[in-house]
């Protein structure tokens, strides 16, 4: 081999060092984390979160179970401890057993209407080839109304002097009368709930059904003549992670988030009227003064809310397959 030979291959194998060299500089490692020159320099960048949960969070939390064990006055002026009395007032009044009661009939019925109807009009949206766009846009306007909106919109729709709903319930023989009525009550509030819910799910159910292979739709064309057999075999335990998360969302929706469509459907109404424990907790608190009862009423709920998120993780996801 000549000397002209051996200095291409030499100069070759020094470019390429200096290549790695420099790609290796440039190139991060993934598997170095980052280093901090000071030890409270992520602690800085961490602050603002963790002061907005401890103001937002935490210390109103602590604030709510110290409250729970005193008859306090409601301007400040004084406290008197009571333990557990607040708590067992609370368990022991049939009042607060039928709002409970409700809370829990309206969480199953709110739940159960707003992911069956997002999840067969997202199907159907699915399906459609010319003006797909404007199907979707359509259903999923109504998400951007806030719930207070969409409460006094609801109320309008039935109301008992303008309210076209209200002129259908009394062709069919029916005087509906919203707020006076304790079932037309829980009608009102039960179609503005779901209405307002299901541009929610209609997004993630449709787009679990656009995240489905192709290669395994047309396996189960040919695997099963049924489009239903196809959707319950196939299609639903791949959406069984999105309907899960659905699931725990709507859930927290219904005895949470409704509160603002209850207080336009049943403020400055009569008594009578389907309350939740929530809006329960501010009718006592607010509007009764009674301070003590209203945070014993928020622990019970706080606690009834972990302990049915624990069981849903529990034993409801280990149903669900992801991948």
């Amino acid at each position: 081999m000549t000397d002209t030979t051996i200095r291409p291959v030499a100069a070759d194998r020094a470019l390429l060092s200096r290549l790695r060299a420099w790609y290796s500089a440039e190139t991060p490692n993934p598997a170095k984390r980052v280093q901090f020159n000071r030890p409270f320099t992520p602690w800085l960048f961490l602050l603002p979160q963790l002061a907005v949960v401890v103001i937002f969070f935490y210390w109103p939390s602590v604030q709510a179970v110290t409250s729970s064990f005193y008859i306090e006055d409601p301007f400040g002026f004084g406290a008197t401890f009571v333990g557990m009395e607040n708590y067992t007032d609370a368990v022991s009044s049939s009042q607060y057993a039928g709002t409970a009661f409700f809370t829990a009939f309206f969480c199953v019925v709110v739940t159960a209407l707003s992911l069956g109807i997002g999840l067969l009009l997202a199907v159907k949206a699915d399906k459609v080839i010319r003006g797909a766009a404007t199907y979707k846009t359509l259903l999923i306007s109504v998400y951007a109304i806030a719930p207070p909106v969409a409460g006094l919109i609801g109320m309008m729709f039935f109301d008992m002097h303008i309210g076209p709903l209200t002129d259908i319930a009394a062709f069919f023989g029916h005087d509906l009368r919203v707020g006076i009525d304790y079932w037309d009550t829980v009608f009102a509030v039960t179609i503005i709930s779901v209405w307002k819910q299901i541009p929610y799910n209609f997004i993630f159910f449709l787009s679990g059904l656009q995240s489905v292979p192709v290669s395994v739709r047309e396996a189960a064309l040919i695997d099963a003549k049924s489009g239903w057999r196809r959707f319950m075999d196939v299609t639903l335990p791949l959406l069984a992670p999105t309907a899960f998360f659905l699931l725990v969302i709507n859930i927290t929706y219904a005895m949470f988030d409704t509160f603002p469509i209850f207080d336009v459907v049943v403020k400055d109404k009569p008594a009578n009227n389907p309350i939740t424990l929530v809006y329960k907790v501010y009718l006592d608190g607010f509007k009764g003064n009674d301070i003590g009862g209203s945070s014993a009423q928020s622990v019970i709920l706080m606690v009834v809310v972990a302990a049915l998120t624990v069981l849903q993780f529990r034993f409801l996801e280990r149903r669900v397959h992801y991948g």
